[in-house]
């Protein structure tokens, strides 16, 4: 059962990685897994947050923190080594026909994506703790956070199955602490 999945996970990496090259995504997918490209977003929300919920802005922003840092911790120094699997751009199985279009390919493992675990952490925690704010509006950085792993495929440095399984641990963690922030900090209009 565990190969069935593992061949599935390399036919679909295969596909994003390969069949949907085009000349644009090699440019612009690359530039997305870069902190220049999503930093500037999370600092416009840090402002947002001080500037309207004055009061409230340094437990929110504490609290992003810590829930980045806590899927970060979990994904990165638990996860990944206890999985031990190689990266698409470590794989020699793959090596034949892998685009490789990141500056770097990381030795710390590939399950899970560290990228899907915090994008994703980030976006549950902005969805749980500002939707009744934003409103629909909020599921924005979902979208947001899944351009970022689809690029980390594209980029030939993390399985489908990665990035699913730090979707997964994001939303958890998110979903939690935006839990925790809203019982004991609600932000209302």
């Amino acid at each position: 059962m565990l190969d069935r999945i593992i061949e599935i996970d390399k036919w679909l990496f295969r596909l994003i990685n390969q069949s949907t090259a085009n000349d644009l995504f090699d440019v612009v997918m690359p530039f997305l897994r870069k902190p220049l490209f999503w930093i500037p977003l999370y600092l416009y929300l840090a402002v947002y947050i001080i500037l309207n919920f004055r009061g409230k802005s340094i437990a929110w922003i504490t609290s992003f923190i810590i829930t980045v840092s806590a899927s970060d911790l979990i994904s990165s120094r638990i996860i990944k080594p206890f999985f031990g699997r190689l990266r698409p751009c470590n794989d020699d199985n793959l090596s034949d026909s892998l685009r490789m279009l990141a500056d770097y390919c990381g030795s710390n493992g590939s399950f899970t994506s560290s990228h899907a675990a915090n994008h994703f952490a980030m976006a549950m925690f902005i969805y749980t703790t500002l939707m009744n704010i934003w409103g629909k509006k909020s599921y924005i950085f979902f979208f947001w956070a899944l351009i970022i792993c689809y690029a980390q495929i594209y980029c030939g440095v993390h399985f489908p199955a990665d990035i699913l399984g730090g979707m997964l641990l994001g939303i958890i963690l998110g979903k939690f602490s935006g839990n925790f922030f809203n019982k004991k900090w609600q932000l209302s209009k």
